[in-house]
């Protein structure tokens, strides 16, 4: 599927609940992918990507940069500690922030670099013991502590277990977001990017809609 088809769709999708054109902004999930196949997005003027490795993203993304001075990358994958002060420097948003003790570590960083990057709550919606993400019963409480360490929070993130109607998932995490004032919903991705944007969408993940198999 080719990106302006993608980027249509958003649009249809947009109009059709109502949201305002733009609502909705479209990472283009470029890990593993090889480096020319990176740039032909870029090439076709696509300016947010999204990395799941700090490793992989600073190996690719500062070159890119030289030349693409206005791409934007956001790290979506799961987040160790020790790699906290490099993400900082690297990302312009981290949509897996899960526990207190990399908030903690991000706050203590971002005092001392004098800036943070945008971040996005990761709730696990399906409470599944095998992924990452604050418990549903956790996220008021992780919101108001991150709150309190001045982190900017802009928002939340899920991905829905693989068995369930992920427009459950989609609602709750809306639920939960309105509820803390949050105005941010990273979720949809390839199959199921539509009824993400119906549902308040504001960043769309879409890898293998673009990008096809990644390379392993």
């Amino acid at each position: 599927m080719s990106l302006s088809e993608i980027k249509s769709r958003i649009a249809k999708s947009e109009s059709a609940a109502g949201r305002p054109s733009g609502a909705t902004k479209l990472i283009a999930v470029s890990k593993r992918q090889p480096d020319d196949v990176v740039e032909a997005v870029l090439k076709e003027g696509h300016r947010l990507f999204g990395e799941n490795q700090v490793q992989e993203a600073a190996g690719k993304w500062p070159t890119f940069r030289e030349t693409y001075p206005d791409a934007k990358v956001h790290l979506l994958g799961p987040l160790q500690t020790n790699k906290a002060r490099q993400a900082i420097a690297l990302f312009d948003a981290i949509h897996s922030l899960d526990r207190p003790k990399l908030a903690n570590t991000l706050a203590r960083l971002a005092q001392e670099e004098g800036t943070c990057p945008d971040l996005f709550i990761q709730v696990n919606t399906g409470e599944e013991d095998q992924k990452s993400g604050v418990l549903l019963a956790d996220v008021d409480g992780f919101v108001t502590e991150c709150r309190a360490l001045d982190l900017p929070v802009v928002g939340l993130m899920c991905i829905p277990p693989a068995n369930e109607e992920p427009s459950l998932h989609f609602a709750l995490l809306a639920k939960l977001a309105a509820r803390n004032g949050l105005d941010g919903l990273s979720m949809g991705m390839s199959g199921d990017y539509e009824r993400a944007v119906a549902l308040g969408a504001t960043h769309v993940r879409v890898g293998s809609a673009i990008f096809g198999d990644r390379a392993y």
